[in-house]
């Protein structure tokens, strides 16, 4: 059976949620189904034409901002003819999806978050990636949630039934630091809070910074894409002296991120737009106590057994109180959680058996 997988940037994945998805079904599932990964000759610099099985083909144009657009568009025209189940991450095919319709039963759709929610986007922004959201949903055969909460919009919002696939977090390994991690991040050697994301405003990075920024306690290291934008560098200027926070550039090296973010004494998660975050779930695998942004889509995914806020002043108290916390309990619940929901081998088993259902058993609106 031949399935497609368009809306990453590539393979091998050194960027986010949807390459590791990618990635972690071509590793679970190539040996059974001939699979093609569509993948950006311009994001990625290696054009391997295999990858762990899989077949890996190149379109020439961005999968960032509005080039992103054409190049998801490209990639499903293309899969279209030849593949039997197409897999479609994200929103960039929703402009593209209903002059193909005749395919529907071939569209397998994943959209993640609610991009549209970003504050990132302009506001014309926001909008078209909403009507994309409204087209993918309506001319897709099946919608996979992997949040509870995202399930619950799309029944909600198009009265379209999702199938809830989980998103895996068992990549993330505890690794201890030896004396050279030691010698180059010396705050391994006391104890800190540790955060990870995209620094762009729905991440509520200034709100988390804030909220430990030229306080005496518990320091704060926070790693993040701070050069890729204009509202990162700003937020890196503004932060850089504070003396209670340690900011670090994006880390790709899975080890290193391991070893920084498993010796943490509290993980700090302000994602806000939605949809499981794999951050938040590979910090969950780690057994890491968390103190989550109240989402409610943080909530599914914890199980509601995080600590939450909802501003500056709340974290700033969970910080401020965090001896009255049982961490270890904390953090051994969540990776309970986590063991049981989270783990690739399962998630892939599920996305197969959406793959390779018949047409009478796929999931109909």
């Amino acid at each position: 059976m031949k399935i497609a997988i368009v809306g990453t940037r590539g393979i091998p994945n050194n960027y986010g949620g949807f390459e590791t998805l990618a990635e972690y079904l071509v590793t679970s599932l190539s040996k059974d189904l001939e699979i093609t990964v569509y993948c950006s000759s311009v994001d990625i610099s290696s054009e391997m034409k295999e990858y762990k099985g899989a077949r890996l083909k190149y379109i020439p144009f961005s999968s960032h901002g509005f080039s992103g657009i054409i190049y998801d568009s490209i990639a499903l025209l293309n899969a279209v003819k030849g593949n039997d189940r197409i897999l479609i991450l994200g929103f960039g095919c929703g402009f593209i999806i209903p002059f193909l319709r005749k395919y529907r039963n071939k569209f397998v759709l994943n959209i993640g978050g609610l991009d549209w929610k970003r504050s990132k986007w302009p506001r014309l922004a926001r909008k078209a990636i909403k009507f994309s959201e409204r087209n993918l949903i309506k001319y897709s055969h099946t919608v996979i949630a992997d949040n509870i909460g995202i399930q619950k919009y799309i029944l909600d919002k198009y009265n379209k039934k999702g199938v809830f696939i989980a998103y895996g977090g068992n990549q993330a390994k505890k690794i201890l630091p030896d004396e050279t991690f030691k010698k180059e991040y010396p705050f391994l050697n006391k104890p800190y809070a540790f955060g990870v994301a995209r620094v762009q405003p729905d991440n509520n990075i200034e709100m988390i910074l804030n909220a430990f920024a030229n306080k005496d306690g518990l320091p704060l290291v926070f790693v993040g894409n701070w050069e890729n934008s204009r509202y990162g560098k700003k937020v890196k200027k503004s932060f850089n002296t504070s003396k209670n926070i340690i900011l670090l550039d994006a880390i790709y090296d899975r080890e290193r991120l391991d070893v920084l973010r498993s010796n943490c004494k509290v993980y700090i998660h302000g994602h806000s737009a939605g949809g499981t975050n794999p951050s938040l779930v590979e910090a969950m695998h780690l057994g890491l106590p968390v103190f989550a942004y109240a989402s409610g889509y943080n909530e599914y995914t914890t199980e509601n057994k995080a600590l939450y806020f909802h501003n500056e002043q709340e974290l700033s108290q969970l910080v401020e109180n965090i001896s009255n916390y049982d961490l270890a309990e904390i953090g051994a619940e969540l990776e309970k959680v986590a063991r049981q929901k989270y783990d690739w081998a399962d998630i892939a088993k599920q996305y197969k058996e959406i793959f390779t259902a018949s047409e009478g058993k796929l999931n109909h609106d």
